[in-house]
């Protein structure tokens, strides 16, 4: 599990590759094991892999405009009436679906779409509730875009990790590393 954390990186840019149904297919059943607050399990996800769709979403917000390159993207929807702690839900799924994805040879990228604005008029998440005809019941947490990647990042190195961001039974004491 370490490998694919230090490797998964975001990316934004795609090469122009149909990603296979039998990923696809696992990418979902991933998103669908999710763990999620008192075992509800109450998300949606929608995949879609349609480039005219991808395309059509790609204004949705500033920083969405990979969406049309990428190859595949799966959006993420909740229920705050079914779960107050939606957002974490969806988050976690968020997650599991990019570390999969790594898992899988393929790059990703969350798009966040709840709280930002599409335009002074209208949020990124009514304009994806309207383009894909989601019920204004559910809320769009983001949108993972999917594909094979055309950008080659670096991994993560043991030397990136921040050390000093972790403590030890109290606030402010270190926590040694068995490296250290």
């Amino acid at each position: 599990m370490l490998n694919i954390l230090y490797r998964r990186r975001s990316i934004r840019r795609y090469r122009d590759t149909e990603v296979e149904p039998e990923k696809i297919d696992q990418l979902v059943q991933a998103a669908l094991l999710s763990p999620s607050s008192r075992g509800l399990r109450h998300l949606e996800f929608m995949v879609l892999d349609d480039r005219k769709v991808l395309a059509q979403l790609a204004p949705a917000k500033q920083g969405a405009e990979h969406l049309k390159g990428s190859a595949a993207a799966i959006v993420i929807l909740a229920d705050p009436a079914v779960s107050d702690v939606w957002v974490e839900d969806a988050s976690i799924a968020a997650t599991i679906i990019h570390l999969t994805a790594e898992s899988l040879g393929l790059g990703s990228c969350w798009i966040q779409i709840r709280e930002r604005k599409h335009s002074e008029a209208e949020t990124a998440e009514q304009y994806v509730q309207k383009a894909l005809g989601i019920p204004s019941h559910l809320r769009v947490e983001t949108i993972i875009s999917l594909g094979y990647p055309s950008e080659n990042k670096q991994p993560h190195t043991y030397n990136d990790l921040d050390f000093n961001k972790v403590h030890r039974n109290q606030y402010g004491e270190k926590y040694l590393f068995s490296r250290e």
